[in-house]
């Protein structure tokens, strides 16, 4: 049965500060528990409904009820159990390859997508600025499907850290350059914008090339596209344009 202490710590780690304090976040469903423990995150202790998790140490695993589950989880159907896992390290960023970078990214859901994305392509190392909304915010965790496992996702302040890369910066701006005529290379880093107000003026400031998805509607009065779905399209070219040489 659950204590009445192990309620306000699981409830606590939905906020931010909580969640720092502990060095502890939220996950649920099987398929994103099963990822984690399946990587090197490291257990601190998993609420389970069912008897169906194999090689976890007894003191770090509870059987609880539905009823239980449904008073700390963060869904409006719970999925079968909760783990509270240890926020790891971050890992260094190296000087080569494809990373993403993002500029005050705030909607969970996207975020979440985005570290999907970067697993789907390759892209192993994902910069947030410190604006970013929290990559173990419970909803984040959730739209990660588990591919948190295997993305590396750093904050920083990213304005510093665009002026001491030497990359090329690839800014994505409506009226950038058409994505679909430029050579893209291996190596660079592709910033992505806030939803409403896409890059601030401090980080167009450091893009060093500027790119663009073209619309191709009659009337063209789409205002945007939604930063994951941009995202999507921007990766899947920067993949197909270099593989295509």
């Amino acid at each position: 049965m659950l204590s009445k202490n192990q309620i306000k710590i699981i409830t606590g780690l939905q906020q931010k500060k909580y969640r720092k304090q502990h060095k502890l976040f939220i996950a649920e469903g099987i398929k994103v528990v099963q990822e984690l423990l399946n990587s090197n995150f490291e257990l601190h202790q998993l609420f389970t409904t069912q008897d169906i998790f194999k090689g976890i140490a007894k003191d770090k695993i509870e059987l609880i009820t539905e009823a239980e589950l449904k008073r700390i989880s963060v869904l409006t159907t719970p999925n079968g159990c909760l783990g509270l896992f240890v926020m790891p390290d971050e890992k260094p960023v190296p000087n080569n390859g494809l990373i993403v970078a993002l500029d005050d990214i705030r909607d969970p859901g996207n975020l979440g997508t985005i570290v999907r994305l970067c697993d789907w392509f390759g892209i192993e190392h994902l910069i947030c600025s410190e604006e970013c909304v929290d990559v173990y915010n419970p909803k984040v965790v959730q739209a990660t499907m588990g591919s948190l496992t295997r993305v590396n996702v750093v904050y920083t302040n990213l304005e510093n850290y665009l002026a001491n890369t030497k990359l090329p910066v690839f800014g994505t701006f409506m009226d950038g350059d058409n994505i679909y005529e430029e050579a893209l290379p291996a190596n660079g880093i592709i910033v992505m914008g806030n939803e409403a107000n896409g890059i601030s003026q401090a980080i167009e400031a450091r893009s060093t090339r500027r790119i663009s998805i073209p619309r191709f509607g009659d009337l063209q009065q789409t205002e945007s596209l939604n930063v994951a779905t941009a995202a999507a399209i921007i990766l899947s070219e920067f993949r197909r344009n270099f593989s295509g040489r």
